[in-house]
């Protein structure tokens, strides 16, 4: 039987295997989804929501193991795995609460003579499709309002991170959730294919690459079911004259480089007013190099590996391009003896004297690399702000809310944030434009696609 194998980027040795699931269980396991959901969507809100909040308290519970368990998977600094793990509670927790109201009938005005509402149906089987960076926030957006809502769940996770869905079904076991509502299967991307093709699947929920993207959209070319994408990001900064700048330095920083800058709605390109320039980059560079690269596993480190050499050989690559093009590159290698080529430990860069000729300010690097640009004027960083084939982030630096709010009004993404940026507040909608992606996460809107409305209408006189 087929296996994966779970490299760990901490030494690069294998940490894990699991088997491949074969045709007949990939069938067993729709089979039984198909039949628990039919139970499930039956099952009363309340209680359905106590059974969640109770699989959210045993994960929690687990909050140590788990972090160190995610360490070894995908290399994050152990100090900063347990940041995920409050992240996800606190998502579950939230889309859990509003349910009622998310799922509530629409009640149109009242009309002599007739009973009418809108229903919001569960959809049956939904497949979330999970990639390892953040495993527990990216799946917790479908997985737990797509069981809120009545659905029954399969989760097909990343070859890097494929104990986060069993920490998932573990949970769910020791809550008391019915057997087959929640499901998940190790796959190859052949039945990956498959499974979502399958005529009892209504809906998937994928992210990951734009070429991922496409894949699913391709497989499902002759499917009518609702699929959300949240793809790729090359997520821009811009601060302002105005801005507090040791508030941005410090944010920024992290926004650039926290999870070794693996993350789709991390900081990879900023726009900085001529104004304030010199100093905001004197204060970036100063803050960057006081990060430490090595192992995870200790607690003192701030940078981890990269998920494995190869991404950060191609981060490596487009560095050098751009630093060949005439970029200056201003982290010395010093004091980061562990950046070894060939390794997944790469160290952070911040790049100057950078355009958007260079692939690495057009093209995701989603690694721990940044480019700063001198900009004149709000309408330059503006024009440089929305040259980009994605769409979901932006973060303005200001004292100036109404300059912000004008700002965000022009700029082409599905969040703007003032004064923060690598956050997801689940109370709003979580979605991407352009090659970002499409659907709509988190928030009372995030339960719009895992369900359809039904209309009522009944004459009673």
């Amino acid at each position: 039987m087929p296996r994966l194998k779970v490299i760990s980027p901490v030494d690069q040795n294998v940490y894990t295997e699991r088997p491949l699931a074969d045709h007949v269980a990939i069938d067993n396991a729709v089979a039984l989804a198909v039949r628990a959901q039919a139970a499930w969507k039956t099952v009363p809100l309340e209680r359905r929501r106590q059974i969640l909040l109770q699989a959210v308290d045993h994960f929690v519970a687990r909050t140590k193991d788990i972090a160190e368990e995610l360490t070894w998977q995908m290399g994050r600094p152990v100090a900063q795995t347990p940041v995920e793990l409050r992240g996800f509670a606190e998502r579950a927790r939230y889309m859990i609460e509003i349910a009622p109201a998310a799922l509530a009938p629409v009640q149109p005005a009242p009309k002599t003579g007739f009973t009418r509402y809108i229903r919001r149906e569960p959809l049956g089987v939904v497949v979330v499709i999970a990639p390892w960076n953040y495993p527990y926030l990216t799946s917790v957006n479908a997985v737990i309002p797509a069981l809120m809502a009545g659905n029954a769940v399969i989760l097909k996770h990343s070859h890097q991170t494929p104990l986060c869905a069993e920490r998932y079904a573990e949970a769910f076991a020791e809550a008391g959730l019915p057997a087959g509502v929640f499901q998940f299967l190790h796959l190859s991307h052949a039945d990956t294919e498959r499974l979502i093709q399958d005529a009892r699947i209504g809906f998937v929920a994928f992210t990951g690459s734009v070429a991922g993207g496409r894949s699913i959209r391709r497989a499902l070319a002759d499917r009518f079911i609702g699929v959300g994408l949240e793809l790729g990001g090359k997520d821009p900064a811009y601060v302002r004259a105005d801005a507090d700048l040791a508030h941005a330095v410090e944010n920024l920083v992290d926004g650039s480089f926290f999870n070794s800058g693996q993350s789709c709605c991390g900081i990879e390109r900023i726009y900085v007013h001529a104004d304030v320039y010199d100093p905001f980059v004197e204060q970036f560079v100063a803050l960057t190099q006081k990060y430490r690269l090595g192992n995870p596993l200790e607690a003192a480190t701030t940078l981890g590996p990269m998920v494995r050499a190869a991404a950060a050989d191609f981060v490596r690559a487009q560095t050098a391009e751009a630093v060949s093009q005439g970029a200056r590159a201003l982290i010395d290698a010093h004091g980061f003896a562990a950046d070894l080529p060939g390794t997944p430990y790469l160290m952070p860069q911040v790049l100057t004297g950078v355009n958007h000729s260079m692939r690495v300010m057009t093209e995701e690097s989603f690694g721990p690399v940044v480019g700063i640009m001198r900009v004149a004027s709000d309408d330059e960083a503006l024009a440089l702000m929305n040259d980009s084939e994605y769409g979901l982030t932006a973060a303005i630096w200001t004292r100036d809310e109404e300059a912000a709010r004008r700002l965000g009004e022009r700029i082409a993404t599905g969040t703007v944030y003032m004064n923060r940026c690598d956050y997801l507040d689940p109370a709003l909608a979580w979605t991407g434009v352009k090659n970002s992606g499409v659907g709509c996460a988190l928030s009372e809107l995030g339960y719009e696609q895992l369900t359809r409305p039904k209309s009522f209408h009944f004459r009673t006189g």
